[in-house]
Formats: C-alpha cells, sequence, structure tokens
C-alpha cells in the first residue's frame, strides 16, 4: 500500500497500467522503490522528459526508477553527455540501454563494433537512433553485419546510419529486401542512394510490394521469388566491385 500511494501521489497512471506495475513489483523491491522512485522521476521531470514517457516506462520497467538516487542520476548524466534530447522518444530507452548493459559487457561490445570499423561518432549516432541494438548477441550482430557489409557492399558507417535495420530478422527482413534492391541497382531500374537501409526493412510488405517488387515484375520476373526467400544471392551471380580498403560496393 504505501508503494500504490505513492506511485498514485507521482503519476496518473490508468487500472491497467498500475496492474502491470505491481505485477512486476518483486523485481523492484518495496524498500528500495519507496526510497528511490519520488526522487528519480523528480530528476526526469527537472530535465523535460515527458509525463507519458514517464508513465510508460515506470509501468512497464519499474526497476528503471527504483535505482539508488546517485547511481540513476549518473546514468541519467551519460544518456545527456551522448547528446540525447531528454525531450526525445530515444531518450528512455537509451537509459533503459545504459542501465541493463554492464560495464565490461559494454567493453566488449565496444571492441566488437570497433573490429567492424565503426568509429566512436559511428557508435554514437547508431546508439543515439536505435539503443536496443546493443542487446543483440554477438552471433546475431555479427551474421547481419557480414551479410550487410561484406555481401551486400554497405560501408560499416551506412549501417551505423541505418542501424534500426539490426533490429529486424535476417532471413525473414534483410536478406530478401536487400536482394531485391541489390538486383534492380544491377539492372539500372534503380538509382544508388534511392533508399536507405533503414527504410528498406521498416516499410510494410505491401508497399515493398508494390513499389519495388510488382512495379518492376515485367522487367525482372524472379522478383518474387527472390522476396518471398526462394532465391539467394549465390544463385543470382550478381558481382561486386572492390574498393582499395577491402570493402565491397554496390
Amino acid at each position: 500500500m504505501p508503494c500504490y500511494h505513492i506511485i498514485k501521489s507521482l503519476l496518473v497512471l490508468d487500472d491497467n497500467k498500475l496492474s502491470r506495475l505491481f505485477a512486476n513489483i518483486q523485481w523492484v523491491g518495496l524498500a528500495k522503490m519507496r526510497s528511490n522512485i519520488a526522487s528519480n522521476i523528480s530528476v526526469l521531470r527537472a530535465l523535460g522528459v515527458p509525463e507519458t514517457s514517464i508513465s510508460y516506462w515506470v509501468s512497464h520497467r519499474p526497476f528503471l526508477v527504483s535505482l539508488e538516487s546517485d547511481k540513476f542520476k549518473e546514468n541519467v548524466k551519460k544518456v545527456t553527455s551522448m547528446g540525447v534530447p531528454p525531450t526525445s522518444a530515444s531518450f528512455m530507452k537509451v537509459l533503459y540501454v545504459i542501465i541493463r548493459v554492464n560495464e565490461p559487457e559494454w567493453a566488449q561490445k565496444m571492441e566488437l563494433y570497433k573490429n567492424w570499423g565503426w568509429t566512436e561518432d559511428d557508435f554514437l549516432l547508431a546508439f543515439r537512433k536505435n539503443p536496443q541494438f546493443m542487446e543483440l548477441t554477438e552471433k546475431n550482430f555479427l551474421s547481419k553485419m557480414d551479410f550487410l557489409v561484406n555481401k551486400m557492399g554497405w560501408h560499416p558507417a551506412d549501417v551505423a546510419g541505418s542501424s534500426v535495420a539490426l533490429n529486424y530478422s535476417l532471413e525473414k527482413y534483410i536478406i530478401p529486401r536487400c536482394l531485391v534492391i541489390r538486383i534492380l541497382l544491377s539492372k539500372g531500374l534503380i538509382s544508388k542512394g534511392e533508399f536507405s537501409l533503414g527504410t528498406l526493412v521498416r516499410k510494410p510488405k505491401q508497399y515493398f510490394l508494390d513499389r519495388l517488387v510488382i512495379k518492376y515484375q515485367e522487367q525482372v520476373p524472379e522478383l518474387l521469388n527472390i522476396f518471398e526467400g526462394r532465391l539467394r544471392l549465390a544463385e543470382l551471380g550478381l558481382g561486386f566491385e572492390q574498393k582499395e580498403d577491402g570493402v565491397k560496393q554496390f
């Protein structure tokens, strides 16, 4: 009950959100919530984080605002130092990932990204746009980067700029859509740079079919098979130009 009254006094939550919050209360710890939640919410409000965003994260991830106040402020400072505006939709997502990923894991992941040619600026761009990619396993990240960089020819910095693509399934979204783009480019039916990597995977299936498959089916009859995953890169016989730095390009 003390926790219930604290939440009711701090936030406007409907019954569903309150039920979700208290269903997760075991992850928080009653004493910790009572001592820290008010202080941490005040920090977020002082920065200008929208009330809707605060309410969402408190109800869905209550541990986020139950950290010791000093630790919470330290993590908030890390987010602001990255240039993420507190009013943006990504602020709380970035904060969430920073709190979840411990320092040894963070260092390991940074080394992984560096090995793929990402600079610190590339990483910050990728992280600000899509903090969730940091939660990918090493195997998942490597398989997607290998396909996008080594097989499809995107520069690592281009992938960083469209890091939201890394959230999508390699087999179901990334491979078939990229192959459609690759073959259309090879036949001169679309221009390089006309579509970003992020746009390719985020567009609804019907949009992609209408705009990039059905539209060019007379010129390229195999497009639907490519899009539906019945044809793979090795079967298409597509060539790549090799840059001096070893990165393949369209």
